[in-house]
């Protein structure tokens, strides 16, 4: 019998290359030294993916990968942690979706991004069979053109069957902006960042944006708002998570991390309240280091830092 599955993550996955610190690139033909050049999986489905097992969600990745050495690299560090990659395909018609990031010593983190199989990656009957042994499905393939208009379908059949459903972009496209039309009412948690919802809403108002995608179908929304934490927008009320005081190393993975923390904080029976700030948790933790983990080592660890570590002052 098929064990069971946590959390099913569907869509974007990613081999970053992570150098640190660049403070600008060398002229001509010069070198430089680094601290650190990190490879790790990631991406909106693959990233979370990670940061979830990492939290002790036992995991699966529903994506693709190229006929490659960097899709042996992202195969191998997922299998190396436990993540079911049994519905990760090759698809020999295209790369290995990769990013390479240069991390300023601000933690800011300019990228040059490789598209590739995981965008192509379709949903199939893998999937559908998995959603029995299933608790959360998170759909990560907004506007994808493997999925584009087939995520409705899929997450109608999660919800029915009694999944949470939560939903990510990786970019706020014209293609997103229609493809989440038919997905929002299938969702139960949509987790936009700020910056999308200036883009997709119009507003920089994140309660107004946040309930103009309610309107369109979304339960409620998640918006993460980088170095001000999170908020949560329900129907009846707004809950707001403060960001930690840290000094941030690299954000690359911060948004997927804070998804993954949301979503173990509430699968390991935390509430709201506490699994939005565990969410936060999560993403500060990542902040710290390079790459997608970052500093991250476990649940505990990240229940001892969101008790122990002060935040900044909450003012929203």
């Amino acid at each position: 019998m098929a064990a069971p599955i946590d959390l099913l993550c569907v869509g974007l996955t990613t081999l970053d290359i992570t150098v640190r610190p660049v403070e600008s690139l060398p002229e001509g033909e010069a070198g430089q030294i680094v601290e650190k050049i990190a490879l790790s999986p990631a991406g909106t489905a693959g990233g979370t993916a990670f940061v979830a097992r990492t939290l002790g969600l036992r995991t699966a990745l529903s994506s693709a990968v190229g006929d490659d050495p960097q899709g042996q690299i992202v195969r191998s560090m997922l299998e190396d942690v436990g993540i079911d990659t049994s519905m990760l395909t090759v698809d020999p018609n295209w790369p290995t979706s990769t990013t390479v990031l240069p991390i300023r010593p601000n933690g800011d983190r300019p990228n040059w991004h490789m598209m590739g199989a995981s965008v192509f990656a379709p949903v199939g009957e893998a999937e559908r069979a998995a959603l029995d042994r299933t608790r959360n499905v998170h759909w990560a393939g907004v506007g994808f053109p493997g999925t584009m208009g087939k995520g409705a379908d899929f997450l109608r059949e999660a919800q029915a069957r009694g999944l949470f459903t939560t939903c990510d972009l990786i970019a706020p496209t014209e293609a997103a902006q229609t493809d989440l039309d038919t997905l929002l009412p299938h969702v139960d948690l949509f987790m936009p960042s700020l910056a999308e919802i200036r883009a997709l809403a119009g507003t920089d108002d994140p309660v107004e944006g946040a309930r103009s995608f309610m309107a369109r179908g979304a339960k409620a929304c998640l918006v993460k708002l980088g170095g001000d934490g999170a908020l949560l927008v329900l129907p009846d009320e707004q809950i707001h998570a403060p960001a930690h005081r840290i000094d941030p190393v690299d954000t690359t993975s911060c948004g997927d991390s804070l998804c993954a923390g949301y979503i173990a904080g509430r699968a390991r029976g935390l509430d709201q309240a506490e699994a939005l700030r565990f969410g936060v948790a999560t993403a500060a933790q990542v902040a710290l280091g390079v790459g997608t983990l970052g500093v991250l080592e476990g649940y505990d660890a990240t229940l001892a830092f969101m008790r122990e570590t002060p935040v900044k002052d909450e003012s929203r």
